[in-house]
């Protein structure tokens, strides 16, 4: 069943730097089975990055009509970026999975050791973040807590963080709810218990009570 014909609600899920549509498939199947069609949207992120990704992103949202977002980390900041700039578009909801919405350390850090390239024309994008958010979308933020990633490696992160995002590069002002999960930042994707979170957040604009919800 497409996305443009289904009467049962849709989503379109968004992966990170360094993967693809296929890491996806698991947070796809979950969501799947707990009533949504769901289509995944692939994109350059190191050769590409958000200036290209954000125009397609935007024209296939044009195309499809309503239909809610969800973004893995770089993810969640395209998908911001394409409702920053095309505002009207039809998006209810955003659930963002271990964005780091205020800027990455990880990414500042890789920088400064001259590993720029690696993250290619998302580079920008990471380093800065986005501005508070204020549009129409609903947006809700799932972190993890289990640092077990790049990030924590080099000894980019302060404070508690997911391994690769810190808790505090998520605290995007604008946002409608925000949790925390004992996940890594890989596991954001794999686990059922934030597919449940995305799912509750996607039908109601609220996290359910299930995870520890942090203050906004």
């Amino acid at each position: 069943m497409s996305l443009q014909n289904s009467p049962r609600p849709r989503v379109l899920i968004l992966h990170g730097i360094w993967n693809t549509r296929s890491w996806l498939l698991p947070l796809a199947w979950r969501l799947r089975s707990q009533g949504f069609v769901v289509d995944t949207f692939g994109y350059a992120s190191v050769f590409g990055g958000p200036e290209q990704a954000v125009p397609q992103l935007v024209q296939r949202l044009q195309r499809l009509g309503p239909v809610s977002l969800v973004g893995h980390s770089l993810g969640g900041l395209v998908a911001l970026e394409a409702l920053r700039r095309s505002p009207a578009l039809q998006v209810p909801r955003v659930v963002c999975l271990g964005s780091p919405l205020c800027g990455s350390g990880t990414a500042r850090s890789m920088a400064e050791h001259g590993w720029s390239a690696a993250l290619g024309r998302s580079g920008d994008l990471l380093l800065h973040g986005l501005p508070d958010w204020q549009g129409q979308a609903e947006v809700g933020l799932i972190a993890g807590s289990v640092a077990h990633g790049l990030g924590a490696m080099m000894g980019a992160l302060e404070g508690e963080s997911d391994g690769t995002v810190g808790l505090a590069e998520t605290r995007l002002p604008g946002l409608a709810d925000h949790c925390v999960v004992p996940v890594s930042h890989s596991g954001l994707v794999l686990s059922p218990e934030v597919a449940t979170l995305t799912a509750g957040f996607l039908r109601q604009g609220r996290f359910p009570a299930v995870a520890a919800v942090s203050g906004q």
